[in-house]
């Protein structure tokens, strides 16, 4: 893979002053068209060999283009505030918006760069390695592009670059006692970091490797190349194009769904419910005050029919926890900001810290529901939103972020009798909109939405809790119980593993 960046290449000065003028005038043309029609993000990937060029290449990239429209990012040792979230936390927070560029030092691959060398823990790594591919796979499937460089330079041209720096007492500085070790070790390195390209040199994110050591070719390469990457993007999306499509879910033969089979009606009366609410509230705020609480993270994702009784669920939640300690996200249609990235990005953002709770009021569960039934998104981006979630909840499980869903069911006539109530009382009224109303007449194509959703991301680490809700009293004690057995049962996870 770095055979054809070892060949000596280089770029005489005057080649070099005409073609970086010409070069220049072209970012810049394709900069704007892509600021004006905004109708994807950039994000370019620097990684390399030690000294090979991507602090220059980076600065050279913000001059020959309007740097109002550039954002770099570098990524070091996890800061506490990042480390406090699941690991690609800080990638998602930098991801530039449609009409933008990004530029990463490392991105996602920061830690296998500098820190994974070796990794003794293979299954950690390999799994690192199947998120990455994942990762840049939903993204290029989102629009954005993607554009990953590996500036190369061989032993020989390390050796002596390292020596030329050290040499000067301006420059010595810049040559680190890793720079030092990699040169010693340059085989098993090299070795090292082939393989971790070439497992993640994908076709619609595959890597550039770009020779290094003379800096007028490397950067006229990496300039052209993401000339002519931006332009064919461009292009393809000025054409209109077809609308991918997906092969449809196969309903049961019998037409039985998952909710169908759902108890929706208990019985409890008012008296027994407070004296049980109290005992389970208590013993919510217990588990909150626990000292193993401080390492963990909670998110409670509540789904529903309209008029299920998620808010008065979720008030009885917050009701037992310090107002420190909890968040809720109200989830409604996205905000232009929000459309200007990929889809989970804007819960990605919102994750908690470990010792916090976060309640999502709806969720990125949208788009296989809302989404899916009102034609918001096409048959394929549903249909892969599934996996794409399932990978998202497993690697907050990874980080010790519990994630705890309930799915809210109510029978179609108690839904009318609460749509009617609400228009009675003056302090609910504003409760209940004209979407509601219309949402009724879709209620089957809901039920089966949500029926597929529950089988297709009810996982181990994150399964679904399916709460018959005609009852109010019954459906509030449900969720408080199964919130603090899954708090305990993580408790207990985490000392066998300690």
């Amino acid at each position: 893979m770095f055979e054809s960046a070892e060949l000596g290449h280089s770029i005489d000065k005057q080649t070099y002053k005409a073609e970086e003028g010409l070069l220049r005038e072209a970012l810049l043309r394709v900069q704007y068209e892509l600021k004006e029609r905004g109708d994807f993000p950039v994000v370019i990937i620097l990684g390399g060999v030690p000294t090979a060029g991507r602090g220059e290449t980076a600065n050279l990239l913000t001059e020959w283009m309007d740097p109002r429209y550039v954002r770099t990012d570098a990524f070091g040792i996890p800061t506490d505030e990042e480390a406090d979230r699941p690991p690609f936390w800080r990638f998602w927070r930098v991801l530039p918006p449609k009409g933008r560029i990004g530029v990463l030092f490392g991105g996602w691959y920061a830690e296998p760069f500098w820190a994974w060398n070796g990794e003794k823990d293979a299954a950690k790594y390999d799994r690192r390695i199947e998120r990455i591919v994942r990762l840049e796979k939903m993204l290029a499937d989102e629009g954005v592009l993607v554009l990953k460089f590996w500036l190369h330079l061989s032993q020989g041209q390390l050796k002596e670059r390292l020596k030329r720096l050290e040499g000067d007492k301006k420059t010595a500085w810049r040559v680190t006692e890793s720079d030092k070790q990699f040169l010693k070790d340059y085989g098993n390195q090299i070795e090292y970091y082939r393989d971790l390209l070439m497992r993640t040199n994908l076709a619609d994110a595959p890597w550039r490797v770009v020779e290094a050591a003379d800096g007028n070719y490397r950067n006229l390469s990496v300039g052209r190349q993401i000339l002519e990457t931006m332009q064919h993007q461009l292009a393809r999306t000025s054409v209109k194009q077809r609308r991918v499509d997906a092969p449809p879910l196969v309903s049961s033969i019998d037409g039985i769904r998952l909710l169908d089979r759902l108890p929706l009606d208990h019985e409890l009366d008012k008296d027994q419910y407070k004296k049980e609410l109290e005992a389970l509230q208590g013993r919510l705020n217990g588990l909150s005050r626990d000292p193993r609480f401080a390492d963990l993270a909670i998110v409670a994702v509540f789904e529903g029919m309209d008029a299920a009784g998620k808010g008065g669920s979720i008030r009885r939640i917050t009701a037992a926890l310090d107002a420190r300690q909890y968040r809720i996200v109200p989830i409604a249609a996205p905000t232009e900001e929000e459309r200007a990235q990929p889809y989970l990005w804007r819960f990605w953002r919102h994750l908690p810290p470990h010792g916090q709770l976060t309640v999502f009021d709806r969720s990125w569960y949208g788009r296989v529901l809302v989404e899916r039934v009102e034609g918001f998104a096409a048959p394929a981006e549903w249909m892969r939103a599934y996996n794409e979630i399932n990978d998202f909840e497993a690697q907050l499980d990874d980080a010790n972020v519990l994630v705890v869903k309930f799915w809210l069911a109510i029978s179609n006539q108690e839904q009318l009798r609460r749509f009617e109530e609400r228009q009675q009382i003056e302090w609910k009224k504003f409760k209940i909109t004209e979407e509601d109303w219309r949402n009724r007449e879709k209620w089957e194509d809901y039920i089966q939405a949500a029926s597929d959703m529950i089988e297709r991301t009810s996982t181990p680490y994150a399964p679904w809790h399916m709460i018959g809700a005609n009852n109010k009293y019954h459906a509030r004690l449900q969720i408080l119980r199964h919130l603090c057995d899954a708090i305990e049962q993580r408790y207990k996870r985490k000392g066998k593993k300690g």
